[in-house]
């Protein structure tokens, strides 16, 4: 292991003492979070009350109009026209709303729907922003992936077996296996994150792994207030979101930070 110099273990926050004390004492930034469908929206609503005391400054939410004469009206929700079957439909609503964000998180719930997964991918496509893909986000967009790979500041929090899926869709040439070591995934998230822009976050062997640009952290899930089922069944995604916008330029390293 001493030999994999891209590899650092952390096991406590201190690591990333330097870059925490860079979030802006000033609430600053737009994050924006998107997902739900017609059946299930409360895990968005749920994400969004635990950023309250954060350094963001404006938080929207976004949920498809299937959903208006459910809800009561909730600050910062907005509405995205539908499809027909109550989720995200393709249109220039949603493009704006990327646009117009200095980060937004995609967090799931959004049925399994072809025309929301197209919508989705192109809303990404056609913006520069920061976007994250957690739960089923990550999977709806698996076909339209290849597309989406090499897009900058694109970041995944998933299961192992969601990175595996992820190396399929792209047709990544190293095959990723859960029954691997850690270190043969160790070096295979290398790999990855050396052939795409992306930072990942994902679970193996009792390890949280981070990975990005070459480099990967690891972190003892025992050393954390996390299972592996709430690593992305949890505010984790939107904590990772958040540091990001607020601590620009260090994506491994906020990541990391959010976990603690």
């Amino acid at each position: 292991m001493d030999k994999l110099d891209y590899f650092k273990k952390i096991t406590d926050k201190k690591s990333f003492s330097d870059i925490e004390w860079n979030i802006p004492e000033q609430k600053t930034g737009i994050l924006t979070l998107v997902g739900g469908n017609r059946d299930n929206f409360s895990f968005l609503i749920r994400s969004a009350e635990n950023l309250e005391n954060t350094k963001i400054k404006t938080l929207k939410i976004l949920l498809p109009d299937a959903l208006q004469n459910k809800l009561p009206p909730l600050p910062n929700l907005s509405f995205l026209p539908s499809t027909s079957s109550g989720s995200i439909a393709k249109s220039k609503i949603l493009d704006d709303y990327f646009t117009s964000s200095d980060f937004v998180a995609i967090l799931g719930d959004l049925s399994k729907n072809s025309e929301t997964a197209i919508a989705i991918a192109n809303a990404i496509k056609n913006t520069k922003t920061a976007v994250l893909l957690t739960r089923d986000a990550i999977d709806l967009t698996l076909p339209e992936m290849p597309n989406l790979i090499e897009r900058e500041n694109l970041f995944f929090v998933g299961s192992a077996a969601q990175i595996q899926k992820l190396f399929r869709a792209v047709y990544y040439p190293k095959v990723l296996l859960l029954s691997m070591p850690l270190i043969p995934v160790v070096e295979a998230l290398h790999k990855f994150t050396l052939s795409y822009p992306a930072t990942i976050l994902t679970f193996h062997q009792e390890q949280i792994l981070i990975a990005k640009d070459g480099k990967i952290f690891s972190i003892p899930l025992e050393k954390t207030n996390y299972t592996p089922i709430s690593l992305v069944n949890s505010d984790l995604a939107t904590k990772i979101a958040a540091n990001n916008l607020l601590l620009k330029n260090t994506p491994l390293e906020a990541t990391a930070l959010s976990v603690f």
